[in-house]
């Protein structure tokens, strides 16, 4: 583990390059006041990798997330995905990089509330201009594979907080993206929902080839990492591999 140092670098040889972040600053304003979240990120990640990004609140770690993930813009330095620079690309261009490469699942669970959790797994399907019987065979198939056929007509409301991420991880998969970012996926369920769900994200790196990057402070999260990054006051204070 490299503790001190701010320029962290993927060193692994079996895989290729997805993310890699440059020089990323991010400077909010508080009242006037200017705020530091990240100062002077540089990281990079493999494809197929499962890595944690840990630390205490307000270290960085949604924000850096939410800047991979194209949410967010960086005050300062360069994101690239694929080897592309998404730094110059439109609005409607990050739109539909996310829409054809990157998942997401929020701590929240985001599900749209009026639609049951087949229609939740459709949506981004739809976006993309896919063929109605098509995202529909998916989908279900999707719920079957993650173990929640029999919620397939029932809405957000009508589910536990385990099985609503279960669908919110089933949505972010549903376009075959090649990265999946999760925000403190496990941090409203009890232990027991939590374990399945790593479990089920584990065996879609595994078996999928799906690169996982979370933000979190949970131990169950840390401890299944593969690469362990530490963030503290917006800088990585150290980089395990296990």
């Amino acid at each position: 583990m490299e503790f001190g140092s701010n320029v962290i670098m993927d060193t692994g040889e079996s895989s290729s390059e997805i993310i890699r972040v440059e020089g990323v600053k991010k400077v909010y304003q508080d009242n006037g006041v200017p705020v530091e979240a990240l100062r002077g990120i540089n990281l990079a990640v493999s494809s197929g990798d499962f890595s944690v990004i840990a630390g205490p609140s307000g270290s960085g770690k949604t924000t850096l997330l939410n800047i991979i993930g194209t949410l967010d813009k960086p005050t300062e330095g360069r994101v690239f995905l694929d080897s592309e620079d998404i730094g110059s690309k439109s609005r409607r261009e990050l739109a539909d990089i996310r829409l054809r490469k990157i998942g997401f699942v929020f701590q929240a669970y985001n599900l749209n509330p009026v639609l049951s959790a087949l229609e939740n797994v459709e949506f981004t399907m739809m976006l993309r201009g896919i063929d109605p019987r098509e995202r529909k065979r998916r989908s279900l198939a999707l719920l079957e594979q993650l173990g929640i056929a029999e919620l397939a007509r029932k809405r957000p409301n009508e589910m536990s907080g385990g099985q609503q991420q279960r669908v919110a991880v089933a949505r972010a998969i549903s376009n075959e993206p090649r990265l999946v970012l999760a925000d403190e996926p496990t941090a409203n369920l009890d232990s027991e929902t939590a374990v399945k769900l790593l479990e089920l994200m584990e065996n879609l790196n595994r078996e999928d080839g799906i690169t996982f990057v979370f933000s979190s402070h949970d131990p169950q999260v840390i401890e299944r990492a593969h690469r362990l990054l530490i963030l503290k006051d917006g800088r990585i204070a150290g980089d395990k591999r296990n």
